[in-house]
């Protein structure tokens, strides 16, 4: 399979399942996969998003080289809201290692303070800082404080999230 093709010709629920398929265990196709994600053209980048968030939440193992690039082109200025989404649901989902616990929690933090983030984008930021938290207990407070503070204007999705994360902290 040409990856590059895949992601040209369709967009699609099945598209994704096969790319995924095709990926694997493999690390070459899926760093393939990344490289499309990373330094892929607007279209392939968003594209490409969706399968690679799906391979690692079936081998995270493979995303550990990448976690550094992933971060990096988090940080980048205008990129899409898929790549932004999609990098955030495969983080929710993995061991995240501790050098970039810092680098990560700050990212969440400002992406859920924003009132331009996306709900989903938001919601995969609530839970990857309640999981770090069980390392840095020493954020609950503060993820507690944001939660009431945009609790008014929430949507139902993002109250859901918090609400979840507010009982685990009880």
């Amino acid at each position: 399979m040409n990856l590059y093709q895949a992601l040209e010709h369709e967009h699609s629920k099945q598209q994704c399942d096969r790319i995924v398929k095709y990926i694997g265990r493999d690390k070459e196709r899926f760093a393939e996969l990344v490289q499309l994600f990373l330094k892929g053209e607007y279209r392939i980048t968003q594209r490409a998003a969706w399968p690679l968030s799906y391979c690692v939440r079936a081998h995270p193992e493979l995303i550990g080289p990448y976690f550094k690039s992933l971060l990096d082109n988090l940080e980048k200025k205008g990129i899409h809201v898929a790549v932004i989404r999609n990098t955030l649901r495969l983080l929710q989902d993995v061991d995240i290692p501790k050098k970039y616990h810092g680098r990560v929690m700050n990212l969440c933090f400002d992406l859920i303070q924003s009132f331009n983030t996306p709900i989903a984008v938001k919601a995969f930021s609530l839970t990857i800082l309640e999981h770090l938290s069980s390392a840095y207990p020493e954020i609950l407070p503060e993820l507690k404080l944001i939660i009431e503070e945009q609790w008014e204007k929430a949507t139902p999705a993002f109250r859901s999230r918090a609400r979840k994360i507010l009982k685990n902290m009880s």
